[in-house]
């Protein structure tokens, strides 16, 4: 097997030609995966916060901390397991098994390298691939909010309900964004499949302007940076991370939709929040950051680096990276309110978004235009957005009344208030007790004297 094949981006018509082991191979191995960034994330998290926080963090239990993961996860499989009694058993039991397979089940389309040779058998690092591989994963990120919200009902509290709510109701604010933004993605590599989205952004395009060529990035965080930057926004939430993790709001609900879940059941919410994060790393890995592509100054000297078994080092450095980035958010912003995220989703996020597509279109429909046409057609759409943003109504916000003017504006027989210079006016007893004390000088003539 030579380096040249190995290093072949598969296609759709490389998979479902796998033996049966095989295939059973390669769901362990996605399985295993998950379960080990599991351990290994909650440990890195610990570990990251801790040093952002001047403090050690978790370093007893192994070498490092290392097993402090898994020995929080035996002491919650040992720990006795609550029934609520007005729990709906049924749903209780299977909502954190949605929440968990749901996130496994995407990692299932995200390919891990190129084609490899296993015992003699050609095959992707990949468990499988479709030509809607991308809805897939949307699918699957979609369905995991049925485990929080099913699981905040069948607990018959209060507080988990509230929290299953607010998690459906946060759902609408990312996923319109979310989805918007992978358009840009099929529009530019023209498939949804997740391999062929990876060959795509394999090398630049070439640009002339001005009669000079140009090597556009192939990466498309860098080539489409607006979509990868709402994208990941939209991703944080997607995974309630902070600084949108309003379903487990302490300050505000008691601890959200897992209130009533304990000993495994609550292991598994555990579980599906880190397994979601890593599977969208994952995820925004293969759509924006070349997927198993190694970076290219590591390409520029050694021209195997995208051959064999190496790429799998690239993919997981990269989704370190990400996972880095979802730690580094939650020490570092506060949460934000609920109507702030709400606002943030449907008043920001989306017309930026639509404007972006938009511009988008019109640049790939001019693509093929000679090169005077061209320029006339990126200044057309140039004087366009300027008139938009010129012409774009000001909302000025309204003069805020001063104290005074507040207090003039109020209808006559109002309470009243005391004054806004907070300069609290001597009462009239306290001056009649004053001239009480004081002497009087009373001038009767010269003989007069002070009583």
């Amino acid at each position: 097997m030579n380096a040249v094949y190995l290093a072949q981006d598969p296609t759709l018509a490389d998979f479902g030609r796998d033996p049966w082991w095989l295939v059973l191979v390669k769901i362990l191995f996605a399985f295993v995966f998950a379960v080990l960034a599991t351990l290994l994330g909650v440990w890195f998290e610990r570990r990251v916060v801790g040093y952002m926080q001047v403090r050690p963090g978790p370093n007893q239990i192994g070498p490092l901390g290392l097993l402090q993961t898994l020995a929080d996860g035996l002491k919650m499989a040992f720990k006795e397991d609550i029934l609520p009694k007005a729990a709906d058993k049924v749903v209780y039991f299977f909502a954190p098994a949605v929440s968990v397979i749901c996130a496994v089940t995407a990692l299932s389309v995200i390919p891990f390298g190129p084609m490899v040779s296993i015992f003699g058998h050609r095959t992707p690092l990949q468990v499988t691939d479709v030509s809607v591989a991308v809805l897939v994963v949307l699918a699957c990120s979609s369905m995991a909010v049925y485990g929080i919200v099913l699981g905040g009902w069948a607990s018959g509290s209060t507080y988990p309900l509230l929290g299953g709510l607010r998690s459906s109701a946060q759902m609408i604010s990312y996923e319109v964004a979310l989805g918007l933004s992978i358009v840009a993605v099929f529009m530019t590599a023209g498939t949804m499949s997740t391999s062929g989205i990876v060959a795509a952004q394999a090398h630049g395009s070439q640009l002339n302007i001005f009669g000079m060529e140009f090597s556009a990035p192939g990466w498309y965080a860098i080539l489409l940076m607006p979509s990868f930057i709402i994208f990941f926004i939209a991703t944080v939430g997607e995974t309630n991370r902070a600084p949108f993790d309003l379903p487990e709001a302490e300050s505000e609900l008691v601890a959200g939709f897992m209130t009533e879940y304990s000993s495994l059941k609550f292991a598994l919410f555990m579980l599906s929040e880190y397994v979601a994060m890593v599977t969208m790393s994952a995820f925004t890995v293969t759509l924006f950051l070349g997927g198993w592509r190694a970076p290219a100054p590591i390409t520029t000297f050694w021209e195997g680096a995208n051959s064999g078994w190496w790429p799998m080092l690239w993919f997981f450095a990269k989704v370190i990276m990400l996972v880095f980035v979802f730690v580094w958010l939650r020490g570092t912003l506060p949460r934000l309110r609920y109507d702030q995220f709400m606002r943030l989703g449907w008043k920001v996020l989306l017309p930026i978004n639509l404007v972006w597509i938009l511009v988008l279109a019109w640049l790939r429909s001019i693509e093929d235009w000679e090169g005077q046409s061209r320029l006339v057609g990126i200044g057309v759409l140039a004087g366009v957005l300027l008139l938009v943003v010129l012409l774009w109504p000001n909302r000025k916000p309204e003069r805020k009344l001063t104290p005074q003017e507040q207090v003039d504006k109020r209808p006559h027989g109002s309470f009243p208030v005391p004054p806004m210079d907070l300069q609290v006016p001597p009462s009239p007893r306290t001056r009649r007790v004053v001239a009480e004390r004081e002497p009087a000088n009373i001038g009767t003539g010269p003989d007069s004297k002070e009583v």
